[in-house]
């Protein structure tokens, strides 16, 4: 059984995204498999979000697609979009994206945050909003107002399955796959001193382009385990964070369960499970227009983005 993955790309700058398949970094339209004789349900073509909608059938299709696809590649019956033409977007755009803050002890320790005990304590949640999604190559723009833009490497859950107080050892059967978010932060816009609130999440983690995401949306039972994947993040080339997700504080289980204790969780949601050590602010750097910033996760794929200064109006 191959590697796939749900993905979007344009043909050309401007057009309207299209859904595909990827398979070992190639991408397979919809019609391109249906001409090659595979009996696809024509939600497939409607893109990620109706293919999450019916995930309890649409995931054992998936399944028969990882054996289909490499034969018939193979036997040159599918020819895989050209690559000049395969402007990868993100997946879809999802309208809520839930971030842990936290999630890592020594990443707590670089920023100075001072923890409770997981016994006495429980996730500490955030959310980021549509306006904040782009795809792979796209580019983050940086905002005047900041000079400490930094960046996080996350493992992002998507949620194939509604539900409200799962409990535990339901939590995984809601997430449909698994994909990357790097949660970019305006580190000096986060704090502020005229209120007597100290954070102020919105304003430092909530503008256009700050929750890169993509490349593309594996299955869920094409990673064993969630809490056995290793991360890494590089800016020009040096690696600035490497982990694993075995060192969460709040599992993905834990986190799915406390979330929706307060919201239900619909299909489309987007859980970013937190980040490790080694942002820019705990190395005292800071992300700069032309700097390229890559994430890469082991069983996802690789995520690429450069910043780029925005102008003001």
């Amino acid at each position: 059984m191959g590697s796939i993955a749900l993905a979007a790309y344009r043909a050309a700058r401007g057009d309207k995204a299209t859904s595909a398949l990827a398979f070992n970094g190639m991408l397979f339209d919809f019609d391109s498999l249906r001409k090659a004789g595979i009996k696809l349900d024509p939600s497939w073509s409607d893109g990620a979000l109706a293919v999450l909608a019916h995930w309890n059938s649409h995931s054992q299709d998936a399944r028969k697609l990882a054996d289909v696809v490499p034969r018939l590649h193979a036997n040159k019956k599918l020819t895989p979009v050209h690559r000049d033409a395969a402007n990868l977007t993100a997946p879809f755009r999802p309208e809520r994206i839930y971030c842990a803050a936290s999630n890592y002890i020594e990443h707590a320790n670089e920023m100075g945050t001072v923890l409770a005990g997981k016994a006495e304590s429980k996730p500490y949640m955030f959310i980021k909003l549509s306006n904040t999604v782009i795809g792979p190559n796209e580019s983050i723009l940086m905002p005047p107002e900041t000079a400490q833009l930094d960046w996080e490497i996350e493992l992002a859950a998507v949620i194939g399955k509604p539900g409200r107080r799962i409990p535990l050892d339901k939590a995984l059967d809601h997430v449909a796959g698994y994909s990357i978010v790097n949660d970019i932060s305006a580190r000096d816009l986060n704090v502020r001193g005229d209120y007597p609130f100290k954070f102020d999440w919105f304003q430092g983690k909530c503008h256009d382009t700050f929750a890169p995401f993509g490349p593309w949306i594996v299955p869920a039972w094409s990673i064993s385990d969630p809490q056995a994947v290793e991360m890494e993040l590089s800016v020009n080339g040096e690696v600035m964070q490497k982990d694993s997700t075995k060192n969460m504080i709040w599992t993905l289980r834990e986190q799915i369960s406390y979330l929706s204790t307060i919201v239900t969780l619909q299909v489309g949601d987007v859980i970013a499970t937190g980040t490790p050590t080694g942002v820019g602010m705990g190395r005292g750097i800071y992300l700069k227009p032309g700097d390229v910033v890559t994430a890469s996760i082991d069983g996802i794929g690789t995520l690429t983005n450069t910043v780029v200064a925005e102008k003001r109006l």
